[in-house]
């Protein structure tokens, strides 16, 4: 696996820097393996560092005064997080947990900072990427709210399937560790929901369920409901 990790400087948030400057981060980044099942950081916690998924999966979830657990996100090879990024010193804002063996690269926000003092460069560009991801996902989320329940299913495995499937004769196979109590947590609905809606996706042959995942057979069928 070690030769397939992701290097640092294929993050579309570090794209705009110099070779001499993308060498400096690499230079304080430290790798890491979060077993399956593993936190990499509990909500509330002081923000030691910024990760970056070299290969991977990992949930990021906030529990609520019940005890619930209510997935933010999922995050996968090429995402850094938390998404409040290097400069606030604000804790981290949800915990999350790799949900297979994951290979990080850690970040000291600290050691980024002295970076970023020594080379404002670095600053600058990133705020222009991240600038432009904040308008991204702006955008996403006025989409999402004027969907119902089975259409913010319906969308959220559209980007499962864009973001984590692979065509295989021509269908779409989902291999995630997620269950339907997490694809609920992730659009603030109940499992009930989730396993009546896909339910009705089975009878209409637009997917098929496995032991690892999913398969999208229509994906064209999901369309309707968005």
């Amino acid at each position: 696996m070690m030769e397939n990790l992701v290097p640092l400087q294929q993050l579309h948030l570090f794209s705009g820097l110099s070779p001499h400057e993308m060498d400096l981060v690499n230079r304080i980044a430290i790798p890491r393996l979060y077993r399956k099942k593993s936190a990499i950081f509990i909500e509330g916690a002081e923000k030691e560092a910024v990760f970056f998924i070299q290969d991977g999966l990992v949930k990021a979830y906030k529990t609520d005064e019940e005890g619930r657990e209510h997935i933010v996100s999922l995050l996968q090879t090429g995402d850094l997080f938390p998404h409040t990024g290097f400069f606030n010193h604000t804790p981290y804002p949800a915990t999350t947990e790799a949900l297979v063996d994951t290979h990080l690269l850690a970040i000291p926000v600290r050691d980024f900072e002295l970076l970023i003092m020594e080379m404002p460069s670095i600053a600058v560009k990133l705020i222009d990427v991240m600038g432009a991801k904040l308008i991204e996902l702006q955008q996403r989320l006025q989409q999402m709210s004027r969907h119902d329940v089975n259409g913010k299913l319906a969308s959220l495995l559209k980007q499962l399937a864009t973001k984590h499937g692979e065509v295989k004769d021509g269908r779409i196979h989902i291999d995630l560790p997620i269950t339907n109590q997490e694809l609920a947590n992730l659009i603030g609905t109940s499992r009930e929901t989730v396993n009546r809606f896909l339910n009705q996706l089975k009878k209409q042959n637009a997917i098929e369920t496995t032991r690892s995942g999913m398969i999208i057979l229509d994906k064209d069928a999901l369309d309707q409901w968005e």
